[in-house]
């Protein structure tokens, strides 16, 4: 990507999305454009199609989505395969129809089958059947990779996706109800801290292992594959490390500083009992992620402090 180069982030105000345009300007990157949801509302299609026409990016991080935990994601299964699928489709289709010279799309690791072989290759994709809890926004998100592929064939675009594992840090959502893991473990344990709580419940048996990826590291993969990478398949993005949840609500008690017990709660659901990529593919490219599980952590909860203020 040349330094003047119109990028158009999709979601600029998001954790991935604000990790991008953060990398971008450190590199020099100073044509940015992503107006907030307020300002474009990505769910229609005329409003797309008009900021698109009008200011013609080059480039487009497609990182707009509606995500949350597996409470969220239970709860509201229409809202997350509707608004998901919406999105997606207004946005490439824009991309084609006015000439974004390359697009790079967001996935997401719940695309692989709930008992996919581990670690996770690309090629599993749509190799069986996937994890109950989360499968209408795996389906939008398999249907998001699925149009950039067809858009490839049929028009020749250099549309690209890539495949996240577990993410977190800066710009992260701290609700109770409706965050992933480690941000709303990093809450239940500081209001524990705070309020002098003797425990910390946690959902599941402990068991599960996750393996997790500091977004920062998530916007350099990004921007790596947008320099480096062309080609219809996915490439999965991971740091290699994984945990199991038991081990991870010990290392965010250490991180927050709280003393109290961490219980586990088998009667609440568990989700795929292993989920670790192979990013062997993108390691060949030449990039490897640089935070270590235990510094992203600090770093996450000092950004939950500076948010509370």
């Amino acid at each position: 990507m040349e330094k003047n180069a119109k990028i158009y982030i999709a979601g600029i105000n998001g954790m991935v999305g604000s990790a991008i345009k953060r990398r971008l300007r450190g590199d020099g990157y100073s044509n940015i454009i992503g107006p907030a949801s307020k300002e474009l509302d990505l769910t229609k299609q005329s409003a797309v199609n008009e900021f698109i026409s009008k200011e013609r990016p080059e480039y487009l991080f497609l990182t707009a989505a509606k995500v949350g935990g597996i409470y969220a994601n239970n709860t509201y299964p229409a809202d997350y395969i509707y608004n998901n699928l919406i999105i997606e489709a207004n946005v490439i289709h824009a991309a084609y129809k006015y000439g974004v010279k390359k697009l790079l799309f967001l996935g997401s690791s719940c695309i692989y089958p709930k008992y996919a072989p581990q670690p996770m290759k690309e090629e599993y994709l749509l190799d069986g059947k996937l994890e109950p809890t989360n499968e209408p926004y795996a389906l939008a998100k398999i249907a998001g990779i699925k149009l950039c592929e067809s858009y490839n064939r049929q028009y020749g675009t250099d549309f690209i996706s890539c495949m996240p594992t577990n993410l977190y840090g800066p710009n992260d959502n701290y609700d109770s109800m409706n965050s992933h893991v480690i941000p709303g473990l990093v809450r239940r344990f500081h209001e524990a801290k705070v309020n002098g709580n003797k425990e910390v419940v946690v959902w599941g048996s402990g068991t599960p292992k996750r393996e997790f990826l500091y977004v920062d590291d998530l916007a350099d993969a990004c921007i790596f594959l947008m320099e480096k990478y062309s080609g219809n398949g996915t490439v999965n993005v991971g740091s290699g490390i994984e945990v199991t949840i038991k081990e991870l609500a010990e290392a965010i008690k250490e991180a927050v500083g709280y003393k109290g017990e961490v219980v586990f709660d088998p009667s609440k659901p568990d989700g795929t009992p292993r989920k670790l990529l192979d990013s062997s593919k993108l390691t060949a490219l030449g990039w490897k992620a640089k935070t270590w599980l235990r510094e992203g952590l600090e770093l996450a909860y000092e950004d939950f402090l500076k948010r509370q203020c």
